[in-house]
């Protein structure tokens, strides 16, 4: 699924114009992407939750010549999913309905 997915499910399901769902997915991402930008952590209850972690410094081996390059330390984002959100061993999403009572 690629955003223009999301924007078009938005659309439909909402019933506003593909223009406004655009907005409001845009104004969406760009508001998580400010968030953790300053860190912080972004909990959608029955979705999942973004963390930003920080990543230790490392080393790693350029595949092409195996010299060895130095990795800096930084932060990375996580995703942990919600229980419905969660896979279980059939494979099958735990919250998952028919895809007439899906909420999305």
């Amino acid at each position: 699924m690629i955003k223009l997915d999301i924007i078009n499910r938005v659309a439909e399901k909402t019933g506003v114009p593909k223009m406004k769902a655009e907005q409001a997915v845009d104004a969406l991402f760009h508001s998580m992407k400010e968030a953790l930008t300053r860190g912080e952590r972004i909990e959608l209850r029955g979705f999942g939750v973004f963390v930003v972690k920080p990543r230790k410094r490392g080393v790693g081996r350029n595949p092409r010549t195996g010299e060895e390059v130095a990795i800096p330390s930084g932060k990375t984002i996580r995703f942990k999913p919600g229980k419905d959100l969660q896979v279980s061993d059939d494979g099958e999403l735990k919250g998952e309905t028919d895809s007439e009572g899906s909420d999305f």
